[in-house]
């Protein structure tokens, strides 16, 4: 009964979001909608297994499809500067995590450094379900550390000199036998993932599974899911995370939400920094280092990357930078117990 609520009031300030260009507009409407249920019965809300399966794949062929769009050659040519961005950012990220994690004894090392890490904010609360942490804890860290970028990059690019003549192309035409291709990879990844023993399968099963079929593809047919697909996965991730509010994890987020935004300003203050030694590594003028490097809110980035008219470095650097924090996550406790060896 608690659904029959939660998913209409979901739906209608997605629309309402999404019509005021909020950040992460499903994400967050879903969030509010679940999050309010929850809080205001005092129980989870619980979410069905095949809807969050199928959600969880979906946000991985997402992940996986702009690594499709840049040739290989390409992505060769940035691999220096793009591990330079993310060793940094990472390295942030894992710091300011366990900083987090020793000041607040409740705040375990996992949950500090996912809820810190910059990049793939919609990938970071299914990791952290999957490993064990708070994932609560970290999709409000991500998404507060979202709509600050999201909303600061075009009060800031807007100042800097653009490449010009770019223009932002259009989704492809809805096929549906691709739309069958979409369901399947998006079901199957987690099999898949499980199957050679990946690190968090529901997750990087879809996303490798993506990149692969793609490039398997003729010209003209792509595993873009179609928009109500999107829809549904944004959607699906906001209901985990805020079906699972209570008022004691929103008091123990509010503890930590100085320290939260004070490590948002240093990583975004960080990867402004990084942008400038980038432009002139790569010859690109400073608005393309500046949305390479940029924390996050990649949809944003993309968006002004194409109407700035940037060339192919901005997608290399952000993919480089998204596979190793993906790579950092997946395989975070045993880097975790790495650093904390001999402690």
């Amino acid at each position: 009964m608690r659904w029959l609520i939660v998913a209409p009031v979901s739906v209608g300030l997605g629309l309402l979001f999404s019509y005021w260009h909020v950040p992460a507009a499903w994400i967050l409407a879903a969030i509010l909608a679940s999050g309010a249920m929850a809080l205001s019965t005092g129980r989870e809300l619980p979410l069905n297994p095949g809807v969050f399966r199928f959600g969880r794949g979906i946000i991985g062929m997402l992940a996986g499809l702009p690594l499709v769009g840049v040739p290989l050659g390409v992505l060769g040519g940035y691999l220096l500067p793009g591990l330079f961005v993310a060793v940094v950012t990472l390295a942030i990220g894992v710091g300011g995590g366990l900083l987090l994690a020793a000041k607040e004894k409740a705040v375990s090392p996992e949950t500090g450094i996912l809820s810190m890490l910059a990049g793939g904010a919609s990938i970071m609360p299914v990791l952290a379900k999957e490993l064990g942490a708070d994932f609560r804890f970290v999709a409000l860290g991500q998404y507060l550390r979202l709509l600050a970028v999201s909303v600061s990059l075009p009060l800031v690019t807007a100042f800097f000199p653009t490449p010009g003549g770019g223009a932002p192309a259009d989704d492809p035409p809805v096929i549906w036998f691709m739309v069958l291709a979409v369901v399947l990879v998006a079901f199957a990844g987690e099999a898949l993932g499980r199957l050679v023993r990946l690190p968090v399968p529901s997750v990087l099963g879809p996303l490798i599974l993506t990149v692969v079929v793609s490039l398997l593809l003729p010209d003209g047919l792509t595993l873009l899911p179609p928009e109500l697909f999107r829809i549904l996965a944004f959607l699906t991730i906001g209901w985990m995370c805020g079906g699972a509010l209570s008022f004691p994890a929103l008091r123990a987020f509010a503890r930590q939400l100085p320290a939260t935004v004070a490590f948002i300003l240093v990583v975004i203050g960080a990867c402004a920094l990084t942008a400038v030694p980038l432009a002139g590594w790569l010859g690109i003028t400073y608005f393309e280092a500046y949305l390479a490097t940029s924390p996050g809110a990649l949809e944003t980035v993309l968006a002004l990357s194409s109407e700035g008219g940037a060339g192919p470095a901005v997608v290399a650097v952000q993919m480089i930078r998204l596979m190793a924090v993906l790579a950092i996550a997946g395989w975070l406790p045993q880097v975790i117990r790495l650093l904390t060896r001999g402690r």
